[in-house]
Formats: structure tokens, C-alpha cells, sequence
């Protein structure tokens, strides 16, 4: 049937469970990430019984944009939502048209498309100082890195430091950031290395770093202090003449950048500047609909975008739709979890050597079997 056939006759708010593989410890700011969260989702039913889901928070206004309209009234599958008092439902109405047509989302995009795509493991927390009362020590950060290479089907590993900035005398902290990185690459010599601060590092402290890891091929550094662009041409011009191919990516919290793919602010007047070389804007935060308008950009700006996806594969899920559409010269590897729901079926997405397979099942290819109302 034609989007236009189908009436939503349902919109609904629920939650779901997730739950990450181990415990999740410290970053540079935030004392624990738990070992998951309660989801917010949306799920959308049309006169037809068919069913669309994908994170989202109830409003009363997207309600009243949504119920008794047509699908093609509110959607179109080549741009997205078509009103952004749709926002909170931008996925879950991606989900919904791609059941209704019968075709992945990723053929909304692009009629040829990748079937895998690059995925790191981006749960690799300070472990070693966490939790306060049976920190695991470096030791049991490498066995989180095995875990997630042998039993997960992750290659490559996005490490948190920042230790000096709450949890760490500062030189102390340095050295421990610095021992973390040098001991994955000593057990794993072929993973590519990511590393996030949250922020935490000065320009300083982020040379220093880097200096003392120069033969650990570093392959990028997240978030090394906040944005600004006096700090990042010393970085960069550092960066230039030490390690070449170390990207710089940014661009996961900056307020600007919320709900408005005209503008990102700061973050894009960086990446014009040059540097920035990687977009981080969040999968859901900045919206579905928002990335797909926004690619034009990154390629405009020289740059690739890797859409921010911690706390659930769900927003992995959706991130690689975007990635096998646009190709990996516009979309670095993915930030991958590792997580489960309760109640949600993942179905075909497979992480296999590093690479995510990206399910080829109608809408986002994963299917809500039961939520606990609000």
C-alpha cells in the first residue's frame, strides 16, 4: 500500500529496558553509567494495523499533528518529517513508512547502498577506577576489550580518559590516560584507537598526551576541550607536524546544533575553519530527518559525520542506516554499545570483524514486541 492509504489512528508513549554488557564506570565527569537506562519511545499504529517504533518523547502538540492524519500527510520518504512539531517522532515514523513500503530506510536515501559498516566499541569507561569499591585496574579494562572483540565482534575501541579532572590528582590522572592507551595497543596492535576526554583535557595537557602516545597511532581524539578555535589551531598545527592522521572529532553536545539542521553554530564554523574532521552530532538529539538534510553540508565542509550514538544499538541502528546510504567517504565508523532491550528484537544486525551488518528488513529492521506504558 501507498503511505496515503494509511490513517494513524494511535500514537503511543512506552519504555523499554536496556542493558549494557558490564557496568559501565566513570568518563571524565560523570561518577557512573550503570549498566543501562530506561528508553523513551514512540510507538505509531496506522487503520491498517501496522506498527512503527523509535525513540521519542509524548507530546501533546505531535499527538494532535499526528492522529487521524495520513501517513504521506506527515512523511515523505525522500526528505523525512514534514514538521518539526514531528520531531519526536521522526524515528519512530522512518520505522513506520518503511514497514508500510516494504524497504529498509537506508533505500529512502539511496538506492545503492552498503550492506556493512564500520562500528567501534564506544563502552570503554574507566574501568580501572570503577566502580569505588572494586575498581577492575588496567587489567580489567584490557579484559573489557576482549570481551568486546571476541564475544561482541568489535575491532576497534573508543577509550574515555580525562582521570585528572575529577577522579585523579591531575598528573596522575595524565599518566593513567596515557598507561590505559598504551597497554589496549600492546594487547590489541591492529585496533584503531579512539579517544574522549568529555572536555576535560586544556590544549596543554591534550599535547602532552598525544606526545607521549606518538607511537600508538592514535586514530582520533573526541571532545579534547571545550570548542573553541584558538585551542584547536595549536592542536591542529601540532597534530599536523606529530600525527597526521589523527582526526579531531567534535560536535556531540554543542547546544547550538539541537533540533536545526540550518545552523550548528559553533561546531560548523569550526569545521569551516578546517578544524574539525568529524561531525558527532547526536542520532536522536539532532534527529533523523535533521542528518539527512545535513549531509549535503558535510560534504560541502570537507568533512565526514559519525552521528553520536551511545546508550542503545537502537541509535546505532538508525546511525548505520545513514552510513550504508551515504557511503564511507561521508561516515566514519560508528559508535557501537553492545547493549539488549527487553522487549525489542534486533533482528538481522550482526557485528561481525568490526563490521556492523545492516539489516535489510523493512523500516529500521528491528521490531517492538512489548513496552510498559508511562
Amino acid at each position: 500500500m501507498a503511505l496515503s492509504d494509511h490513517i494513524i489512528t494511535k500514537v503511543e508513549p512506552l519504555k523499554v529496558r536496556t542493558r549494557l554488557p558490564r557496568f559501565a564506570g566513570k568518563n571524565a565527569k560523570i561518577a557512573a553509567h550503570y549498566y543501562g537506562i530506561d528508553l523513551s519511545i514512540i510507538e505509531i499504529t496506522t487503520n491498517h494495523g501496522v506498527h512503527g517504533f523509535g525513540i521519542g518523547l509524548y507530546s501533546r502538540p505531535m499527538v494532535a499533528a499526528l492522529k487521524g492524519k495520513r501517513v504521506s500527510d506527515v512523511f515523505d520518504p525522500a526528505v523525512g518529517i514534514l514538521d518539526s512539531v514531528l520531531f519526536q517522532a521522526d524515528l519512530a515514523l522512518h520505522d513506520l513508512a518503511g514497514k508500510i513500503l516494504g524497504i529498509p530506510v537506508k533505500k529512502m536515501i539511496s538506492d545503492t547502498c552498503l550492506d556493512t559498516v564500520e562500528c567501534y566499541d564506544g563502552a570503554i569507561y574507566m574501568n580501572d577506577i570503577s566502580p569505588d569499591r572494586a575498581p577492575g585496574g588496567i587489567a580489567g579494562i584490557i579484559e573489557n576489550c576482549r570481551y568486546d572483540r571476541e564475544v561482541l565482534g568489535f575491532r576497534d575501541f573508543k577509550v574515555k580518559i580525562g582521570r585528572g579532572f575529577k577522579w585523579m590528582e591531575l598528573e596522575e590522572g595524565l599518566q593513567r590516560d596515557i598507561d590505559v592507551v598504551r597497554e589496549i595497543r600492546k594487547h590489541f596492535p591492529d585496533s584503531r584507537i579512539m579517544v574522549d576526554a568529555n572536555d576535560a583535557y586544556s590544549v596543554e595537557s591534550t599535547i602532552r598526551y598525544m606526545d607521549a602516545l606518538k607511537d600508538c597511532g592514535i586514530y582520533w581524539i573526541e571532545e579534547p576541550f571545550k570548542e573553541n578555535k584558538d585551542d584547536l589551531k595549536i592542536l591542529k598545527e601540532y597534530l599536523a607536524k606529530n600525527s597526521p592522521n589523527t582526526l579531531i572529532a567534535d560536535g556531540e553536545w554543542a547546544p547550538e546544533y539541537i533540533h536545526t539542521a540550518e545552523t550548528i553554530g559553533v561546531v560548523e564554523d569550526l569545521a569551516k575553519e578546517g578544524l574539525l574532521d568529524v561531525l558527532l552530532m547526536d542520532t536522536y538529539e539532532f534527529g533523523f530527518t535533521n542528518w539527512r538534510k545535513y549531509m549535503s553540508k558535510v560534504k560541502e565542509l570537507g568533512v565526514k559525520a559519525s552521528p553520536h550514538s551511545w546508550a542503545t544499538n537502537l541509535k546505532t541502528f538508525y546511525a548505520s542506516h545513514l552510513s550504508a546510504a551515504y557511503g564511507e567517504s561521508m561516515v566514519e565508523a560508528l559508535e557501537g554499545v553492545g547493549d539488549t532491550i527487553e522487549g525489542v528484537d534486533f533482528g538481522d544486525y550482526a557485528m561481525v570483524d568490526g563490521k556492523l551488518k545492516v539489516s535489510d528488513a523493512p523500516g529500521f529492521g528491528v521490531e517492538l514486541i512489548w513496552g510498559s506504558k508511562y
